[in-house]
């Protein structure tokens, strides 16, 4: 599957897979009627239609092992990103421990840090083009701040200890989504299915190729079981790519908004509204 199909809209996908799959299922129809004549005839006719059932239940079986993978790969994005807001917020929590600028800039950190996942991480992973090549410098940022802060009592040093706990979880989860971008369901998968669905839609022609009206009929209705499966599959391949993807929502909601605490630098951050697809980035 190339990429643009990953991308399109689920209306224009089914329209792209299910023609595909009733083009196909035309051309072998033609062919197989075109070669149906003569010893050939007869060759098909000879064909066991006990041949179907097991060429249906290995399509079946394949279609069961690839949707497999692609549904645990976005069960597996969506905990990563729940997770990763789950412990932002548990840094914003806790960095009420220490009022004033230490609780500022922790905000104004967490708060940089959501933007740029939402403005430049999740284009990137969209594409599968995300890497762990580069770490987040807003949380480098927040965790030499939070080590760098003197605990006042036994509350502010458990308090700090959390926060580092919380960091080190949120960047953990930003690794686990970002792996879990570059997941999909590869050609040599793809190849394989598809070839079955063929060999399935062959074996359809030539048992019925005595009866056309049969033939038609049996094939239309394969073909539309294949364009289910192949759609299914394509339209959750990619967890952070196309119309129904993970997004970063549930990020977003725990973004700290600007001047929420005592002494807020006044250029910590602007609240504004975000879009995952765009390229603008916010200071």
């Amino acid at each position: 599957m190339i990429d643009w199909l990953y991308n399109l809209p689920i209306a224009w996908m089914a329209l792209v897979v299910f023609g595909g799959a009733y083009l196909s299922a035309g051309v072998i129809y033609w062919v197989v009627t075109a070669m149906a004549v003569g010893e050939r005839a007869r060759a098909f006719k000879g064909i066991s239609p006990g041949m179907l059932p097991p060429l249906g239940i290995l399509f079946g079986l394949m279609v069961g092992f690839i949707a497999a993978q692609v549904w645990s790969d976005v069960e597996r994005a969506k905990a990563a990103v729940n997770r990763e807001a789950s412990a932002l917020r548990a840094v914003i929590f806790l960095a009420g421990s220490f009022p004033g600028e230490p609780e500022a800039r922790l905000h104004a950190l967490v708060r940089r840090h959501i933007t740029e996942a939402v403005t430049q991480e999740w284009p990137a992973m969209a594409r599968g083009r995300a890497t762990l090549a580069i770490a987040p410098p807003a949380m480098a940022e927040a965790l030499r701040l939070i080590l760098s802060l003197t605990p006042r009592g036994e509350g502010q040093a458990i308090a700090q200890r959390e926060m580092v706990a919380s960091l080190e979880n949120a960047l953990d989860a930003r690794r686990q989504r970002i792996l879990i971008s570059q997941s999909s369901v590869n050609w040599v998968k793809w190849t394989g299915l598809l070839l079955q669905a063929i060999c399935t839609l062959v074996a359809i022609a030539m048992v019925h190729s005595d009866n056309r009206t049969t033939a038609v009929l049996a094939l239309g209705i394969f073909a539309t079981g294949v364009a289910v499966s192949v759609l299914l599959i394509a339209s959750h391949n990619r967890p952070f790519t196309g119309e129904i993807s993970v997004r970063p929502e549930v990020l977003l909601q725990v973004m700290p908004e600007e001047g929420t605490s005592m002494g807020a630098p006044k250029d910590a951050g602007r609240t504004k509204s975000i879009n995952p697809g765009s390229d603008e980035r916010f200071f």
